[in-house]
């Protein structure tokens, strides 16, 4: 591909077109290196595709060599399949275990006839881009490692406490509650004993999944511990609301089934229990106060059983015990 970015510039200084189609690598090159995430980049290539081609179906997408998964970064347009008569599809090399590939496909036959007579640009174009992608999927990776949980893909506790601080900051003069939800797997321990920690692992990834799937996307889960999560309502719900949140999680995740052996199609059924504390933003308790209370208030909600809410407001002195 090198070859061709260097005959395109050769060729640029006798034949019109060729140059207006260097001039637009090089437009395209210069946009990315303003963007800020790997997402701006994703959208800055649709937008060029688009503009200097006509094309509106694309997908961005991120390809781990090593573990031969693949993450959509961006979707635009009507679905398609890469075996589609239109369809175009190319690799992005970083020259690191993750690689970009963008695929897209022509509306017409002649739509198609005309991207494949720019082949060689787009070509040139992605190569001439792919130090600065690589720079983005760095970036990306950099990002996650340090805010992310490694297992289940959701916030650490210090991301999490970090961006609450943000929200209190942004919103002190407003007279807004966050709600906290400390959620732990009921008798995880058993789940390592019996089988191993890969099981623990799968029975956590599915518990975070089951969480997503039931709160607002301004709220933030984060995991605490082994088997502890600490979800944070954002979203301006009553407490009721929160509360209903916090039994869809509990019911959801007790009629899940696990899948802990992938040949034998062995399945495990597992609950959880629930923690839930107030934080009242005008109140003199810190989030490190709140967030204890909610895991004393999960601590209680396991004793009481399975598949078990319970709030700390509810905690009576004769319940409390010393946890430290």
């Amino acid at each position: 591909m090198k070859n061709k970015i260097l005959d395109l510039i050769k060729s640029s200084t006798n034949n019109k077109n060729d140059f207006i189609a260097l001039s637009s690598i090089f437009t395209l090159h210069e946009q990315l290196q303003y963007a800020s995430n790997i997402n701006q980049m994703a959208d800055d290539i649709y937008t060029w595709l688009n503009k200097e081609f006509s094309i509106d179906n694309v997908v961005f997408a991120l390809f781990d060599i090593n573990t031969n998964s693949r993450e959509e970064i961006l979707i635009k347009g009507e679905d398609f399949y890469l075996d589609d008569d239109y369809s175009c599809f190319f690799i992005i090399n970083t020259h690191t275990n993750l690689n970009a590939t963008v695929s897209f496909n022509a509306t017409s036959n002649v739509h198609f006839q005309v991207i494949q007579s720019k082949y060689n640009t787009i070509e040139a174009a992605f190569f001439q881009i792919s130090p600065i992608i690589q720079n983005g999927i760095m970036k990306k990776n950099f990002i996650e490692s340090s805010s992310l949980d490694s297992v289940t893909k959701v916030y650490n506790r210090n991301y999490l406490i970090e961006n609450l601080m943000k929200h209190l900051n942004l919103t002190k003069h407003n007279n807004s509650e966050i709600y906290f939800l400390m959620v732990g797997v009921d008798r995880f321990k058993a789940v390592i004993d019996e089988f191993d920690y890969d099981a623990g692992d799968k029975v956590l990834i599915e518990l975070a999944k089951i969480i997503h799937t039931n709160i607002n996307e301004f709220d933030m889960v984060a995991r605490l511990n082994a088997d502890e999560f600490l979800v944070t309502i954002l979203s301006n719900s009553s407490e009721y609301e929160a509360m209903q949140t916090a039994k869809r999680i509990i019911e959801g995740f007790a009629n899940k089934k696990i899948v802990i052996n992938e040949s034998t199609h062995q399945t495990l059924l597992k609950t959880t229990s629930i923690g839930f504390e107030t934080f009242d933003n005008n109140d003199d308790r810190t989030i490190t106060d709140s967030i204890k209370n909610a895991d004393i208030a999960l601590y209680e909600a396991k004793n009481k059983g399975r598949s078990q809410l319970f709030k700390f407001s509810d905690l009576k002195e004769e319940d409390t015990i010393d946890l430290f």
